[in-house]
């Protein structure tokens, strides 16, 4: 049986040519497993955001692609969708594609220079073992192992 990493990098590969077919983009995949039910969701993106015809136009023939490629043993459900507004930044290339916006961060644990789990700010940078914001607090630097999630803050 395939892992889950494995299952999204082939459903990701599957699935790009028919995203692009339809003008949008893959923006992630993720397997996951919650209450015994398995899911494979894949989150599609374009300029000026998805619409429910976007998903139709890419979940039917991906299911047939998935379908024929026959690569994940377990029952699923598949499921095609916007990552949202305040979606996670998974990847190198969602935070690349953030840099300058504000993003929530959530450690996994306290913080000592603030003593909270949660900081925000604007993403400065990354590389392979940071992450860099600007807070209301001046600039900081965190570990990537810290950071237990990253996503676009909210603005209201």
């Amino acid at each position: 049986m395939a892992g889950y990493r494995e299952i999204e990098e082939r459903t990701e590969a599957l699935a790009a040519p028919i995203a692009a077919a339809n003008g949008v983009r893959i923006y992630d995949v993720e397997y996951v497993r919650a209450g015994g039910e398995y899911s494979l969701n894949v989150f599609i993106d374009k300029d000026g955001g998805v619409n429910i015809g976007d998903c139709e136009a890419v979940s039917r023939p991906l299911s047939d692609a998935l379908d024929e490629a026959d690569f994940i043993a377990d029952a699923y459900t598949l499921i095609v969708s916007s990552p949202g507004l305040g979606r996670k930044l998974t990847r190198d290339r969602h935070l690349a594609q953030s840099i300058g916006m504000d993003v929530e961060i959530r450690l996994y644990k306290a913080d000592p220079e603030t003593g909270t789990k949660d900081l925000s700010g604007e993403l400065l940078g990354y590389d392979s073992t940071s992450i860099r914001l600007m807070t209301e607090q001046g600039e900081r630097t965190l570990t990537r192992k810290s950071v237990a999630v990253i996503r676009l803050a909210l603005d209201f």
